[in-house]
């Protein structure tokens, strides 16, 4: 199992402050181009929707964004486990959130901090923002103020106001403990729960089981204090009162004894092996503190193989995780115009997430997290990146809303509801997080080849600790220090391995290779050393030959063709052996691959052929079904052109290798990518627009990768070298750490 990924300072203060400060920006939705334009959206013609609204206000959720923004509020009270760092320094966490709700359900969403810690202050101006938003989310406030404020809020408001804090937690608790207690053929109604902690999180979790089932006799609540009883008065609350049971337990240890479910949302170490050894069989550990769980299940299960164990880490199993529950909850919320998220909508969710654990795990998630995931102890909660997430959950929302009467505008069709929702979700987000767990899982010892330049480092540092694997970096040791130590990186100087060519042992052996591959090309003895021990690029290569690192990444201060050059001295990577450069453009939720890229200059028919199948390699690894395009700038024969004439018969040698997947040509890029265009032509194989381009020579594929680059600002990724027999990517000379980073990955996960 790969380490805790580590973050460090500088990489978290680079990643707010570039490309431009914070995380998200605000644009518009509609053309603001022409006089007319502005005289619609401003005045004069914002008046007739103004007066729409006024005549009736339910027609807000129709002619403005109200029905889909939401506000993340925060006095920065209980930031993170970071404590009270007040309205301003609690900013950048929001703003996180906000982007979250983008990412995994499109909702748009606002930052909202708050600089005061009078619960009646924030009520009020919570209160009197209502007519801005269809959603209160409130975020990293204080017990026991967070009870008061949401609870006024919810009387007040006729919007959904949520504290996430509470409730997600709560949610994402309650799916995994439905499917645990369906593994131990246990009843809710049945079990001895014990829940250690009880703030926010802890309160919430507790009252929703409670109304899921569980007998408030048989739930132990404990604090810093010990167990919660009838009579205490030391530490007590309201909301802690609640929940007080008649008992003469007294500590946790005591409580612990017999027990069915332990809930843990209070600190690192607070349950002990000789605690999970007192349990009834077949228990239950949710231990939920973070960043480190109050018991590891490597911990549990040296002494306990029968019971089930959920934490709140990426890097174990069962991640009781919030970011399955809110985005999905809004989502379902928003789309009716709730008034509110009660039980009944956050227990469909809780049920529809335990449901889906329960499922078939479709392939694209199996491919992302790198084994096959199956329902059973291992596997009780749904993963983060799940595509089912977004059309399963909110419609399950969404019901229980309509159903319990909180709906301002019921949905009738449910399915054509859920396809609209698989329909909003950008593909490309969940394509690299599956590449980005995949590398996880790989492990790789990555080569990075060019040790002398400043984003290399980063690049390597950034692979290592985030847990991909081992970083190898091919420098001079005291260059490399200093460089490190001048991007601010000076304590990764002891992590990272430095390979130098002058200090290896391997470097005869190298030789011997090399000079059996190039001697009668052309180079002697001496061209052969000056190659291996003097060229980063060729000796990283050996490297990798030689099964010293696992993949290789390299390209970052050369032209890539030239790169290349120097890389096919180790390996077969030229056309005729059938290597291929596929380029990624991802651009407003869509992904297309753009081919050859790097390696045909100016490909006949049958390279055509091969570069669609080159191409189709790399789009299954990204989880993509492949539909390939022939694109050129005639369609179907018109105009007729020698040029066009290679991109016609292409298809034909495709057809005669009975290959297994969509293609056509050829055809302008318009027809490719345009659904409307495309329906002019209905004899065109493809079912959709086509997610590979394959065009006529290296020459346009940069052109037309560029300039979505500059122009469109599309996220370009590549060139991902295909069809060699050693994971070797090539970034171009203008990457950044980042760019140079996903290339690592890519090569992690053997794309192409």
């Amino acid at each position: 199992m790969a380490g805790k990924p580590r973050i460090t300072r500088e990489e978290a203060l680079a990643f707010h402050l570039e490309p431009r400060p914070g995380k998200f920006d605000v644009t518009p939705s509609v053309p603001m181009t022409t006089q007319r334009d502005l005289s619609l959206a401003y005045s004069p013609g914002v008046a007739v929707p103004c007066e729409a609204i006024f005549d009736n206000p339910e027609t807000a959720y129709d002619y403005t964004n109200k029905g889909n923004l939401v506000a993340v509020v925060s006095n920065g009270t209980a930031v993170l486990g970071l404590g009270n760092l007040g309205a301003l320094a609690s900013k950048p966490v929001m703003e996180g959130k906000a982007v979250l709700f983008k990412r995994f359900a499109d909702v748009n969403s606002i930052d909202i901090e708050l600089d005061t810690e009078d619960p009646d202050e924030i009520i009020n101006a919570v209160r009197l923002m209502g007519p801005t938003f269809g959603g209160i989310n409130l975020e990293d406030i204080k017990a026991p103020e967070c009870f008061i404020i949401e609870q006024r809020l919810k009387e007040l408001m006729d919007i959904p106001v949520f504290h996430d804090d509470q409730h997600g937690t709560a949610v994402i608790c309650a799916a995994g403990l439905i499917n645990a207690l369906h593994i131990s053929g246990k009843d809710i109604s049945e079990c001895r729960i014990v829940l250690n902690g009880a703030g926010a999180a802890g309160i919430a979790c507790i009252e929703l089981l409670k109304s899921m089932g569980a007998r408030h006799d048989n739930c132990i609540v404990c604090d810093t204090k010990g167990v919660i009883y009838q009579g205490r008065t030391e530490g007590m609350n309201q909301w802690k009162s609640a929940h007080a049971v008649k008992t003469e337990l007294r500590t946790l240890e005591e409580a612990m004894v017999g027990a069915d479910v332990f809930l843990g949302v209070s600190v690192k170490g607070a349950v002990t092996q000789g605690m999970v050894s007192n349990m009834a069989e077949n228990a239950v550990i949710f231990a939920m503190a973070n960043p480190d769980p109050e018991i590891t299940p490597e911990e549990v299960h040296e002494v306990r193989e029968d019971v089930i164990v959920a934490t709140g880490r990426s890097d174990y199993p069962n991640q009781v995780n919030n970011v399955l529950g809110f985005p999905y909850l809004f989502r379902g919320a928003l789309d009716i115009h709730a008034r509110a998220i009660n039980d009944e909508m956050k227990i469909a969710c809780a049920e529809a997430l335990a449901k889906m654990a329960r499922e078939d795990v479709p392939d694209e998630v199996a491919i992302a997290y790198g084994k096959k995931l199956t329902f059973g102890r291992d596997y009780i909660i749904p993963t983060p990146f799940d595509p089912r997430l977004i059309h399963q959950i909110p419609p399950a929302v969404a019901r229980a809303g309509i159903e319990s009467g909180v709906a301002r505008r019921p949905i009738i069709d449910m399915d054509r509801y859920a396809a609209s929702l698989r329909a909003r979700m950008d593909p490309t987000a969940s394509i690299l997080r599956g590449l980005n767990a995949r590398a996880r899982q790989a492990q790789a010892t990555m080569i990075f080849a060019e040790g002398d330049d400043p984003h290399v480092l980063r690049a390597a540092v950034q692979y290592q600790r985030n847990g991909f694997g081992k970083a190898l970096v091919v420098g001079r040791e005291q260059d490399v220090a200093d460089k490190l130590s001048a991007a601010g990186l000076a304590d990764a100087v002891a992590e990272i391995e430095v390979v130098n060519a002058a200090n290896t042992a391997h470097l005869d052996t190298y030789k011997a290779f090399l000079y059996e591959r190039l001697q009668r090309e052309g180079f002697d003895r001496k061209d052969v050393h000056r190659l291996a021990s003097r060229d980063r690029h060729v000796f990283a290569s050996l490297m990798l030959a030689h099964g010293h690192g696992d993949a290789l990444v390299t390209g970052a201060t050369r032209k890539s063709a030239h790169v290349l050059e120097l890389i096919n001295h180790v390996f077969d990577a030229k056309p005729q052996d059938g290597a291929v450069g596929v380029t990624a453009i991802l651009h407003k939720g869509r992904i297309v691959l753009v081919a050859d890229t790097l390696v045909h200059e100016w490909p006949g028919t049958e390279d055509l052929a091969n570069i669609a199948e080159g191409a189709v390699s790399v789009a299954r690894d990204l989880g993509l079904e492949p539909r390939v395009a022939f694109v050129s700038f005639s369609t179907f024969g018109y105009p007729v052109s020698e040029r066009a004439e290679k991109m016609h018969e292409a298809p034909a040698i495709l057809e005669a290798r009975g290959v297994d997947f969509e293609y056509d040509g050829e055809m302008t890029v318009d027809v490719a990518l345009n659904p409307d265009v495309l329906a002019q032509y209905p004899f065109c194989k493809l079912s959709g627009p086509a997610n590979i381009l394959v065009v006529p020579a290296r020459h346009s594929a940069s052109i037309s990768v560029k300039l979505m680059q500059e122009m469109a600002g599309a996220t370009v990724i590549g060139p991902i070298l295909s069809g060699v027999t050693k994971p070797i990517q090539i970034c171009s000379t203008t990457s950044t750490a980042n760019d140079i980073l996903n290339m690592a990955i890519f090569a992690a996960c053997k794309v192409g």
